[in-house]
């Protein structure tokens, strides 16, 4: 029996491989740098300034470059492009930003990334992705210096005659984990200042099940408190929605980065790669609660953006209690 139960396990590992589905991507691993002694400093105000620089400089920077945040751990992120041009502007980009927006905090609190980028083949799974192309970029991540960016030769490979940037060959290293030795490239601005953006335009894959964006509800009321009522309004619909396995739904740290700002729908779902956008306005009365929701979307062969049409909208209307 227990060499049947092998046997059993051994077969549906093996049927789990083969239709486990793939696709190639651009993986950026990013952490902070001495995040311990950070938070041994400060927890409150190092877990703020984190939030702050996701939403300030990293959540712009991944919806500029169409890439997708698959993951929040602790002190580190995770995001996926489709194109390695891209993961690797964004990376620079974003140590750019990093370092301007540490240039008024004394050197103790200071918010330091090392970055690898690497390209390779992931396994899918819901909004994850595994495998040797997510690992060899977190390590890469693990060889570069406080502030810089490491890439492998498959980056560079496709990024050398695209980036005005400067490449240091550090060789072929041996990486945890990793079966074979990965040659690895620091990438640095060119002499003399930063880099140009270079922008592949290439928007997002879309996933095979129907996408979705939550934008950030707004709130027309004039009540300022009532934008932390319209925020956790969002938050709590992303977290639900998240829970349907049929539904690929954007994260809250790429949505919100459009908070508060005049950007066509269509736009939007082409940075984001969605086929529908669900936005509310909350209402300006003060003895009523009212909300106006909508759903845009668009056939999924179409690649171009939303169309502009709303699918379904309508308004929900409460009196306060008094």
């Amino acid at each position: 029996m227990t060499i049947l139960m092998q046997q059993s396990r051994s077969f549906w590992c093996r049927m789990a491989k083969q239709s486990a589905p793939r696709r190639l991507a651009a993986i950026m691993s990013a952490d902070v740098v001495g995040y311990s002694r950070l938070m041994g400093l400060d927890e409150v105000g190092t877990l703020k300034a984190l939030k702050q620089r996701r939403s300030e400089v990293l959540a712009p920077l991944i919806a500029k470059y169409h890439g997708r945040l698959v993951k929040v751990m602790g002190d580190g992120v995770l995001v996926e492009f489709a194109s390695a041009v891209n993961a690797a502007q964004c990376a620079l980009d974003l140590q750019h930003e990093t370092a301007k927006a540490n240039g008024p905090l004394p050197e103790p609190k200071r918010i330091t990334l090392r970055i690898g980028v690497n390209l390779g083949d992931v396994i899918v799974e819901g909004s994850d992705i595994y495998g040797d192309g997510v690992n060899v970029a977190v390590r890469l991540e693990t060889v570069a210096e406080p502030g810089e960016v490491c890439i492998s030769a498959s980056v560079f490979d496709q990024v050398k005659r695209k980036l005005d940037a400067t490449f240091d060959d550090l060789g072929e290293q041996a990486l945890k984990n990793i079966a074979e030795p990965v040659r690895v490239y620091r990438l640095r601005p060119p002499p003399g200042g930063h880099i140009e953006s270079v922008i592949e335009p290439t928007p997002p894959r879309l996933p095979a099940k129907p996408s979705l964006a939550v934008l950030p509800f707004t709130n027309m009321s004039g009540d300022r408190e009532q934008d932390v009522f319209a925020d956790g309004l969002t938050e709590d619909l992303i977290t639900d929605l998240s829970r349907n396995e049929g539904l690929f739904v954007i994260a809250r740290h790429s949505t919100f980065a459009y908070k508060a700002k005049a950007i066509d729908v269509r736009q939007i779902a082409r940075e984001l790669g969605v086929v529908m956008c669900w936005k509310a306005v909350r209402a300006a009365s003060t003895d009523a609660f009212g909300l106006t929701s909508s759903l845009s979307t668009r056939p999924a062969a179409i690649t171009s953006g939303l169309s502009g049409s709303t699918a379904a909208s309508k308004t929900y209307s409460r009196c306060r209690t008094r």
